[in-house]
């Protein structure tokens, strides 16, 4: 088998434009009522925007009203492999809340806050 300078070149653009094509699912809004901490930042109450990249397993969050985002693996856990739910779950310790977790289908990133004690679970759904 020879190798081509033509095939040299092909075979990365080929990688590149399939890179570039459309790689996330459709976008959720889930309204969290109440600020939050999450990726060193506290978050304000408001609408947030969870998006899936189909290719990389990681789940994006945006506030629709400020500059602030982040992103997170996904993997396999609680959620059944044909859930379709966009959950964002928190911990509650007095007046506080922290981001514990991003569901987004059937995945779920890994603990997102520091493990406390004595901490309520609050979820916030998508729509």
């Amino acid at each position: 088998m020879r190798l081509t300078l033509g095939k040299l070149v092909l075979a990365p653009a080929v990688l590149a434009a399939v890179a570039m094509a459309s790689t996330a699912a459709k976008a959720s809004t889930v309204n969290v009522p109440f600020s939050f901490a999450a990726a060193g930042h506290v978050w304000p109450a408001g609408l947030y925007t969870v998006q899936k990249d189909l290719t990389l397993n990681v789940v994006t969050v945006k506030s629709n009203e400020t500059a602030l985002s982040f992103m997170s693996l996904l993997g396999p856990g609680e959620p059944a492999p044909d859930n379709t739910s966009v959950i964002l779950e928190f911990d509650q310790f007095g007046s506080s809340h922290a981001l514990r977790t991003i569901q987004y289908g059937g995945q779920i990133t890994s603990r997102l806050d520091r493990k406390m004690v004595n901490a309520e679970r609050i979820r916030a759904s998508g729509r």
